[in-house]
């Protein structure tokens, strides 16, 4: 039985609609005016009301507002003479379903709250419909999370396995490369051939030297540090991790070139570890010409440095190492910043690149990469040239990252 709350000032008519409408089937409630229509509807809840808009003290319109207030789904009728039609139109204004005028004919009553009455049922269904909806997506969203956490954890662990097989295998390679050392030694020794001796002990140094770096690069990668930042000369950092590298270089014939740009000014960085990144960066350039299989190149490593001004976050300085040798594969760039990765065999674990990516975003840069395969690759490295540090993530970071990287391309 449908619950209809009645609310008019005349008692005649009053009575004569709670006994016209008891008849139809309703559970009326009734009120006399506006105030106690009110506290009727909010003890009661009727989704029906039908209320006259002229009545003293509240009026129709405002028990329709207060009405509407407290439950938007309630579906009030209004009750007009035909002089008020701009009342009617006002409450139909303010979410009124319908509007009766004077005298009331049954059947157009009965129509009305037949209309108001699906609507009440419709807007049940729908409700209960969205909430059965957000269960469901409650409990999908719920089994989303632990299949993403259990994924996560799988990762987790295949990449420890997978960092720990790479290690062991970087550090059995050292291994040999110790024994190799120490078994030469001690044959120079027993045969007094300093020669073999010295050639022992060089071998040995290198290796040494190799546990060192290995140490140090999971140190750095592996805690979280800040920069130990003071105003350097990047393009005298830039020149200091050439010249270290030029003499490998030459070994295996690759050139080795500078652009450096006059204008770049003294720059807050760490210098350690901006000579860290730059010397990875030219030793992999450096690699990938020796591992190039085009012997015909005239293989070059180029390094350049350029200071920009951006309106947003001032001037940025960047720095560029270009290679003409292998290139990189699209498959092997899709991982390259992601996991211990390396393409030259025996040669460590892939995990240089990694901390200089570190370094870089410790610094509030980013590092970008172009790469054809045959014909070579860009790395660039994009800093602020002063502090603060800011750490560049987001879509607005995102999208200036890819227009200075778009920049880079067209110099090349």
């Amino acid at each position: 039985m449908a619950k209809l709350l009645v609310i008019d000032d005349e008692r005649a008519i009053l009575d004569m609609l709670a006994l016209s409408l008891s008849r139809e089937g309703y559970e009326v409630l009734t009120a006399e005016n506006g105030e106690i229509g009110l506290e009727i509807f909010e003890q009661h809840r009727p989704k029906l009301v039908l209320t006259d808009i002229k009545m003293p003290g509240i009026d129709g319109i405002e028990v329709l507002k207060r009405i509407k207030a407290i439950d938007e789904e309630a579906e009030v009728i209004v009750i007009t003479g035909h002089g008020d039609m701009g009342m009617a139109v006002a409450a139909i204004q303010h979410q009124a379903s319908d509007f009766i005028t004077k005298p009331i004919r049954d059947e157009v009553l009965m129509d009305s709250l037949e209309r108001a009455k699906k609507r009440v049922s419709m807007s049940e269904q729908l409700k209960t419909y969205t909430e059965s909806l957000e269960r469901t997506l409650g409990a999908r969203k719920l089994e989303l999370m632990q299949a993403q956490e259990e994924l996560i954890e799988t990762e987790r662990r295949a990449s420890i396995g997978e960092t720990v097989g790479a290690l062991a295998h970087c550090v059995k390679n050292i291994l040999t490369g110790l024994g190799g050392g120490m078994y030469m030694v001690q044959v120079g020794m027993a045969r007094k051939n300093p020669g073999t001796l010295e050639d022992g002990w060089a071998m040995f140094q290198r290796n040494m030297e190799r546990v060192s770096d290995l140490i140090l690069d999971l140190l750095r990668y592996s805690t979280e540090g800040t920069p130990e930042r003071r105003q350097c000369k990047p393009n005298t950092i830039v020149s200091e991790a050439v010249e270290l590298s030029r003499k490998r270089a030459e070994e295996y014939h690759v050139k080795l070139r500078t652009v450096l740009d006059p204008a770049v000014k003294e720059a807050s960085l760490d210098p350690d570890g901006i000579h860290k990144v730059v010397s990875t960066l030219i030793s992999n350039a450096v690699d990938a010409c020796i591992y190039d299989t085009a012997v015909s190149k005239d293989w070059e490593v180029t390094v350049k440095t350029k200071m920009e001004c951006d309106a947003d976050s001032g001037e940025a300085l960047f720095l560029e190492v270009t290679d003409n040798g292998c290139g990189i594969a699209d498959e092997v760039r899709a991982q390259l910043f992601h996991r211990f990765l390396t393409t030259k065999p025996g040669l460590g674990i892939g995990l240089d690149l990694l901390v200089a990516q570190k370094i870089v975003r410790e610094h509030g840069g980013e590092m970008f990469l172009e790469s054809k395969v045959g014909h070579g690759t860009t790395f660039a490295v994009r800093l602020d040239r002063q502090g603060p540090e800011k750490q560049i993530h987001g879509s607005s970071s995102e999208q200036k990252n890819a227009g200075q990287q778009a920049s880079f391309r067209k110099e090349e």
